[in-house]
């Protein structure tokens, strides 16, 4: 059986890395809903 301060420390790394995925998908939806992304391609005019 795995000693307890091993499990605490696969515990941090997992709930870490869950903090960091939830905070770049938030911060991702932010920006989406503020304008900075967008999902359709613009078109760029040539000038000539």
């Amino acid at each position: 059986m795995a000693d307890r301060g091993a499990l605490k420390l696969v515990g941090f790394i997992f709930a870490t890395a869950t903090l960091a995925v939830m905070l770049v998908a938030g911060i991702v939806v932010k920006s989406y809903a503020d304008g900075a992304y967008t999902l359709e391609a613009s078109t760029v005019e040539a000038s000539r």
